[in-house]
């Protein structure tokens, strides 16, 4: 691994981004620009996110979320959904094992009902495999959407009111994030996007309330440890308000 992998940002731990978010963007238009197949793309993509997987792991960051395959991705084609499904089990399989002796926990954020019942099997064995383990915990979004999230946990919470087991002024904001996909994960205090796109995407949109946003015009397939720790840097160099005003 690279010098800059291994000393990109200050040392001083309490500057380091405890959550990073990712939108992994550009994999078709990587793919296209080298007149290669989309597939093609997602594959040099999955090849990138381990290695970022890791770099993220060295440098100190404790939570690392991505955007897998979101719930409006059922829209491509029908061969490229296939392909990105039969790509994300084969993944599943070939890495966990790597995953788990680094004592990286695995979790997968989304409506997993809706997924094939090969690769739903595949991740629901990687999670409860790597459920206690703390050193960093990698969070897949697949058949994500922000919305859905939020719907799911309101729909919980309202269920709760139903039954009167809450009432409702006592609902909170903190009564909703309990309820979203990852409650125990903290906020990302950053979130990366590549291939130079300025949108959310319906990507953790209430997690992502005053999250640093850094974009890159690099496809996904051409990121590095080199620009990840060019985004904490940049993290690094920001002043956070939080809706305040800081002289």
């Amino acid at each position: 691994m690279s010098t800059a992998s291994r000393q990109p940002v200050t040392s001083d731990p309490k500057a380091m981004p405890a959550h990073v978010a990712i939108i992994m963007d550009g994999n078709g238009r990587w793919a296209r620009a080298r007149g290669l197949e989309r597939l093609e793309g997602h594959w040099q993509g999955y090849r990138t996110l381990k290695k970022i997987v890791y770099a993220a792991d060295e440098m100190g960051i404790r939570h690392l979320t991505v955007y897998g395959f979101s719930s409006e991705n059922w829209r491509r084609p029908e061969a490229e959904v296939g392909g990105l499904m039969s790509l994300m089990l084969r993944a599943m399989k070939a890495e966990i094992d790597e995953l788990a002796a680094n004592g990286i926990r695995v979790r997968v954020l989304g409506r997993l009902s809706q997924l094939p019942a090969d690769l739903r099997q595949e991740f629901e064995q990687a999670m409860e495999r790597t459920a206690d383990y703390q050193r960093m915990t990698f969070n897949l979004a697949i058949n994500y959407g922000g919305r859905s999230e939020i719907v799911d946990a309101v729909r919980a919470v309202a269920a709760e009111a139903a039954s009167g087991r809450i009432r409702p002024e006592e609902i909170t904001e903190e009564t909703v994030a309990s309820r979203l996909y990852a409650p125990d994960t903290p906020d990302p205090d950053l979130l990366i996007r590549t291939a130079g796109e300025m949108r959310l995407s319906n990507f953790l949109l209430w997690e992502t309330a005053y999250s640093e946003i850094w974009v890159t015009d690099t496809f996904w397939p051409d990121f590095s440890q080199e620009l990840l720790a060019e985004a904490v840097r940049g993290y690094q160099a920001r002043t956070r308000r939080f809706g305040a005003v800081v002289e």
